[in-house]
């Protein structure tokens, strides 16, 4: 099991497996992508999203959000497992045995060269139970599901069950801030369930992330 507090003390990083450079290849005779591991790749077209979430809000109407976070968490459990298989065998040892800034710095490569964005870990409220991830130029936000609401749904079940499954506590995650609404960056707190009830009610009434921060740490 891991510690979130680990990411304060670690200073050591080795080189990284998730480089851009080294981890996609491709065959244009194939016509396919894959990962260092041969396991293929996809590239999906901005457009394709789009659809995607209108069909859904065609078909599914207020409850694509739930959708969309119900997929992330299936999601979500096949990439934690790939991601420390991976991991793993690159470091040749369990994952509980990698440092935490070496596991972190690894996720931030891996979500930057799949295209995600660029993630950061804020551990500024740690010392209070919650963590907040901040992603900039996530395609998954880019836009909006419901009016006036949090496109990040998909991400959010994707990290309420990686982190999780990393700290085998039963976390939940909810967005606090989207692109898609004009924020500068996309901000999802994970804690346990209880204690997030409040940033899920001001985040539909859309109070602005830090004014539900200071709730939560009250």
């Amino acid at each position: 099991m891991i510690s979130v507090a680990d990411l304060l003390t670690d200073s050591y990083l080795p080189s990284n497996y998730f480089a851009s450079d080294l981890y996609i290849r491709g065959s244009l005779e194939l016509g396919i992508l894959e990962n260092r591991q041969g396991s293929r790749l996809l590239a999906l077209p901005d457009n394709l999203l789009k659809a995607i979430i209108s069909g859904l809000n065609n078909e599914t109407g207020q409850a694509t959000q739930f959708v969309l976070h119900s997929c992330g968490i299936w999601w979500g459990k096949n990439f934690y497992a790939r991601f420390c298989e991976e991991l793993s065998e690159y470091y040749q040892k369990p994952v509980a045995e990698i440092s935490m800034l070496e596991f972190v710095q690894a996720l931030q490569e891996c979500w930057r060269t799949h295209g995600w964005g660029n993630l950061h870990l804020n551990t500024d409220y740690h010392q209070k139970g919650f963590l907040m991830i901040e992603v900039q130029g996530s395609p998954f936000t880019a836009h909006a599901i419901q009016p006036n609401q949090p496109s990040g749904a998909l991400e959010s079940g994707v990290l309420k069950v990686f982190f999780s499954q990393l700290t085998g506590r039963d976390l939940d995650c909810v967005q606090v801030s989207c692109e898609s609404l004009g924020a500068d960056r996309n901000r999802f707190v994970l804690g346990l369930e209880k204690r997030l009830q409040p940033a899920k009610d001001l985040a539909q009434e859309g109070r602005p992330h830090d004014a539900i921060m200071q709730t939560l740490i009250q």
